[in-house]
């Protein structure tokens, strides 16, 4: 008995001295600090940057020098030379690195190299109050906060599986007069032009349709007003009882009897949808005294007739509705408080898309979208006439649609932390923690698809292949493992998606070993086409349209396949064993692409399914493929690219990251969080883009340099075959600085209303002069002219029409509100804003403005510290703008 109560004081003890050791490491973390701070730009033929990451011991405990590793994610690969100190930065995979102290006897530089006590490595290196850095290169210049690294975490060796995040982390700024910064005096001057137009000049409906023509007739619509409708928009007019109803604070009446007899006792007779012989997707909008009448040959020009109906209302009239209200409201609605009349003006509209693609690409493999957002996207898309949505489903950082026969693909690919992906992106090492982890089930992707279907939007669902898979690939090893185990091989390897036996070696874009598939093992194709087919079952229970599946096909590396003996099999005999050479690995790349896009053109074929790629699979020669053309990159030499596949025969849709990647950032501050590497892209590129010659409007290269004169004299012009095979314009938001649906609304507003505007309406004025060459003819007044006039009228609809009806629309969306610009002038500061309507606040005591600081109206003595901001007409504010007169403004302060 005595021993049994010593085995168990024993085990209590350890226990607790387990666990009080475990307490002093987690006050170690939480007394420990990190500061990333910019040191130099260096340009050159390769640019690099040098940062430096302190660390600094808050607490009263020495923090030990070996045992422990510093995780974080950074979007650049870092140089692997020694560095300075007794710290090195090691990359991981993907954009995971960690910092950890450098073992003896490795190359060290620094007054900290080599310090040892009695012939032993020093146990602790970092005394209370002590700080300790470390100096390292990356690629690329550093310019923005999206290049200081995120989401660090500490792990201790001897619990490799746990991570303790570091929560005191500040970045500094980028101080880089080289970099050429987008300052409050350049926003002044870019500002200095626009004119306010008075708001009932301005057109009630956008996109811009083909014809408007508003009359003197006035109607007013009421929670009585009554739908009818030809039985076959029955679904388009419960639709728009429902969009009405957070405005009306009902659902109105929904009748069928194909007459002109229905009767509201308020002056109108009714709104009446009608079927007539029209284009296909075309529309008539006439809004008269007595009636509101939609007329169509079919349901999506009827739809299309609705939603030129709601942007005619004012925006004013969304105020109030339910935070993040999607779809048609509950039937509790009809039980609100019953709203105001809304008045409308009479008007005359005939109207009909350009494009039959008009599309967004939503990346929701770096960072998951819950489908309610997802919903609000839909909805966004709907309101301006869109109607594709590129739903990037998968990449080497996440799965994200369930696949009910292959759990592992949302258990391990739609997971990031623990022991499923790593994290990305500053996801953390917590797992399952969302948006890096999330996936939608089978039953929520129907759902998803019914909602698009209803609003008329197309979902292409995009299974990333053969690169860009990791999430993929670990998945099916997971899955092989496990059968591996219970001895049943056959079963393990039936989905696997690499080659066990592979001993390649290379790095993706995206810094990855391990993300490409072995297109050489039937497994793949089995994998394949489980999974299409599954894909294909979704949308049959959801009615809605699949006609094609983007299959990837971006981005494989150099190195790939060269060691897989499976992939070498796809080769002649007398060359698989051969030693690689850089022809021979040419050569076994194209072997395996081919094989690889030939199968996967056949499996979905076999389901009457088109492929859709990335501008890399036209290299197969089909021109059955259709093709996303995202490198026209100007200043990079291949801007031609999309308009030489449109003229080789190709179907093309334009995805152009000169003007519709709206991941890139702004414009160029360190505030504007965002990628650079294809230029910064503002809301004038997407409404700038002039889709059959985007040349005549390209003036600035992406690194920001004017374009010289004649640069595109050379490049292919788009011929009117050409022409001909151009499906449409898609805009693009890539993942991976969207950690919050609120970051994602703003980098997608207010860009995507360009891409809507230039996708539906015919060519402006200012583009169909038969000039291509307005980027090297700067005496082209008239074509300037007209474009001033042209965008100034945008940025009117935008400030005083469709961003305030955004504010409250759907329960209001975080879009972005431009700073204000200032200028310095004699002691005074002169301020301007980019969008009429909104309007400019200030404080002088350096407090941050709100809606009730100072209203600028007019010239402001520049003393002391003055902070400036915009608010929309929610209230809602932009980026502060920070003058200190005692620093001697001189335009470039943020």
């Amino acid at each position: 008995m005595k021993f049994r109560h010593l085995l168990i004081f024993i085990c209590c003890s350890s226990v607790l001295s387990s666990s009080a050791q475990r307490s002093a490491e987690d006050s170690l973390v939480s007394s420990l600090a990190l500061r990333w701070s910019f040191v130099s730009n260096l340009y050159g033929p390769t640019p690099k940057a040098i940062s430096v990451l302190k660390l600094i011991n808050k607490g009263v405990s020495a923090f030990p020098a070996s045992g422990w590793k510093i995780y974080f994610n950074a979007n650049r690969s870092v140089d692997p030379s020694p560095m300075k100190g007794s710290l090195r930065v090691r990359h991981i995979n993907g954009d995971l690195f960690c910092i950890e102290p450098m073992e003896e006897g490795e190359a060290r530089i620094g007054p900290t190299a080599g310090k040892r006590i009695n012939g032993r490595a020093k146990a602790s290196f970092l005394q209370p109050g002590d700080s300790l850095q470390v100096s390292y290169t990356t690629a690329d210049l550093s310019i923005n906060v999206a290049d200081a690294p995120v989401g660090f975490y500490l792990v201790w060796d001897r619990q490799p599986d746990k991570g303790i995040v570091i929560s005191d982390y500040k970045t500094g700024r980028i101080d880089d007069d080289k970099l050429g910064y987008m300052t409050p005096a350049i926003e002044f001057a870019r500002n200095a032009a626009i004119r306010e137009l008075p708001v009932e000049r301005l057109p009630r409906i956008f996109p811009s349709p083909v014809n408007y023509q508003q009359n003197t007739d006035s109607c007013v619509l009421t929670s009585f007003t009554a739908i009818n409708t030809d039985p076959i928009f029955k679904e388009e007019a419960d639709y728009l009882t429902g969009a009405l109803s957070p405005v009306l604070g009902r659902l109105l009446t929904v009748g069928t009897d194909n007459g002109y007899t229905t009767i509201t006792g308020h002056g109108l007779r009714g709104i009446f949808l009608r079927k007539v012989t029209m284009d296909s997707s075309a529309y008539e909008l006439s809004v008269s005294r007595d009636s509101i009448v939609i007329r169509a040959e079919d349901a999506e020009g009827i739809f299309y007739g609705i939603q030129s109906l709601l942007t005619s209302i004012d925006p004013g009239e969304w105020k109030g509705q339910a935070k993040k209200h999607s779809g048609n409201p509950p039937a509790e609605t009809s039980r609100q408080a019953i709203g105001p009349p809304i008045v409308l003006p009479g008007m005359e509209v005939r109207d009909r898309p350009r494009f039959a693609y008009r599309g967004f690409m939503l990346d929701i493999a770096r960072h998951f979208r819950s489908p309610r957002e997802l919903c609000r996207v839909i909805d966004l898309m709907a309101l301006y006439k869109m109607n594709v949505l590129h739903l990037h489903f998968s990449d080497d950082e996440g799965w994200r649609l369930e696949i009910p026969s292959l759990p592992e693909l949302t258990m391990i690919g739609g997971r990031r932390g623990g022991y499923s992906l790593p994290p990305s992106f500053g996801s953390g090492p917590k797992p399952g923690a969302y948006p890096g982890s999330g996936y939608y089930t089978r039953t929520d992707f129907i759902k998803i698809l019914r909602y698009a279907r209803v609003r008329h939007i197309r979902v292409i669902p995009e299974l990333e292949s053969p690169g860009h898979a990791r999430a993929a690939i670990k998945a099916m090893d997971f899955r092989y493992e496990k059968y591996k185990r219970q001895g049943r091989y056959a079963e393990a390897v039936r989905y696997l998606l690499r080659d066990t036996l592979d001993r390649s070696v290379y790095e993706g874009a995206q810094l990855w070993k391990d993300n490409v598939i072995c297109v050489a093992l039937p497994s793949v194709y089995r994998f394949m086409d489980k999974v299409t087919g599954e894909i294909a079952d979704m949308y049959k229970a959801a009615g809605a349209p699949l006609t094609t599946i983007h299959m990837g096909g971006d981005e494989v590396p150099a190195g790939v396949w060269e060691g897989s003996p499976a992939c070498r099999k796809l080769l002649p005999a007398d060359f698989t064993y051969i030693k690689m050479d850089s022809v021979s690995a040419v050569r076994l790349r194209t072997a395996c692409w081919a094989y690889f896009y030939n199968r996967m053109d056949s499996l979905l074929k076999s389901k009457a399914l088109v492929l859709s790629g990335w501008e890399e699979v036209s290299s197969l020669g089909n021109k059955s493929f259709h093709i996303h053309v995202w490198d026209n990159m100007i200043g990079a030499g291949n801007e031609d690219l999309p308009y030489r596949l449109a003229n080789a025969g190709y179907p093309v849709i334009l995805s152009c990251v000169s003007n519709n990647y709206y991941d890139l950032a702004y414009n160029r501050n360190f505030e504007e969080k965002g990628y650079h590497w294809g230029g910064f892209l503002d809301m004038d590129k997407p409404f700038s883009f002039i889709p059959y010659d985007y040349y005549r409007n390209s003036t600035i290269d992406y690194m920001g340099e004017p374009v010289k004169p004649g640069y595109f004299s050379e490049k292919e012009k788009l011929s009117p075959e050409g022409r001909r095979h151009i499906l449409g314009i898609e805009g693009l938001l890539w993942g991976e600085t969207l950690p919050t649906d609120e970051r994602m609304e703003y980098m997608l507003l207010p860009r995507l209303l360009g891409t809507a505007e230039r996708a539906w309406a015919a060519d402006p004025a200012w583009a169909a002069s038969p000039d291509s060459s307005r980027a090297t003819s700067p005496d082209n007044a008239r074509a300037d002219s007209l474009y001033k006039e042209a965008w100034n009228l945008f940025l009117n609809v935008l400030g005083k029409r469709e961003l305030p009806r955004l504010s409250y629309w759907n329960g209001g969306y975080a879009y972005r509100v431009p700073p204000a610009g200032v200028l310095s002038d004699h002691g005074q500061l002169i301020m301007n804003n980019t969008l009429p309507g909104f309007e400019i606040r200030y404080t002088t005591d350096g407090s941050e403005p709100g809606t009730r600081s100072l209203r600028y109206t007019g010239p402001v003595e520049a003393r002391g510290r003055i902070k400036i901001k915009v608010f929309d007409p929610a209230g809602r504010g932009g980026r502060t703008v920070t003058i200190d007169s005692a620093a001697k403004y001189n335009g470039a302060q943020r």
